[in-house]
């Protein structure tokens, strides 16, 4: 939903998360993760509750980042940022799985991989699926690493699209600058329009 307040200049569109490749990518992350930690994870270990926390962090700070761009683009890319990192830490914790259990992490080549990006799955039971015919396709493949790496490729997907999201956000501040200038601007002609009245007829 995008957001702009009636009869106003002051504030921009704002919100239209949902349509965020970034957002729509990080949202089904988070679901991937739930699923992969309440199979594969120790409920009471801290590793759990950090990667639950790290895949919801990515997703919602996307979204209110997106909300704030109204008023400030530094804390749309500071929020934007802390997504980033997020799912940063999040990759780093299937990675860790995978180094600790043994199992491969699939390389950039991997044709399975490969298949899974081409896939674009949008929901979570669709991945679920594409994981187990995999299994069933090559047995050599447990699931253990198949959820893994469909984790960690996820990861690799959003933090690419928040990389140039954050690039696209630094360039219109530069080109736009944030809500003061604009404040200002707007103010400045709307004095201008008094000063000078109305016209004669």
């Amino acid at each position: 939903m995008v957001i702009r307040p009636p009869n106003s200049d002051i504030f921009p569109k704002h919100g239209g998360f949902e349509n965020l490749r970034s957002h729509q990518m990080a949202e089904l992350l988070e679901d991937v993760t739930k699923r992969f930690v309440a199979r594969y994870i120790d409920p009471s270990s801290r590793t759990c509750d950090q990667m639950i926390q790290a895949a919801r962090s990515g997703a919602r700070n996307i979204a209110e980042g997106s909300v704030f761009s109204a008023t400030s683009k530094k804390i749309e890319m500071n929020l934007t940022n802390v997504a980033r990192s997020s799912i940063t830490e999040l990759r780093k914790d299937y990675q860790a799985f995978l180094r600790q259990n043994k199992l491969a992490l699939w390389p950039m080549n991997d044709i399975i991989r490969q298949e899974l990006i081409d896939g674009r799955f949008n929901l979570v039971d669709d991945v679920a699926r594409w994981g187990a015919s995999v299994h069933k396709r090559v047995p050599s493949r447990s699931l253990a690493e198949i959820s893994a790496n469909i984790g960690h490729v996820y990861c690799m997907v959003a933090g690419g699209l928040l990389d140039r999201q954050l690039q696209t956000l630094a360039r219109e501040f530069e080109e736009n600058g944030g809500f003061n200038e604009r404040l200002y601007r707007i103010r400045s002609e709307a004095k201008k329009k008094k000063d000078q009245g109305p016209r004669p007829d």
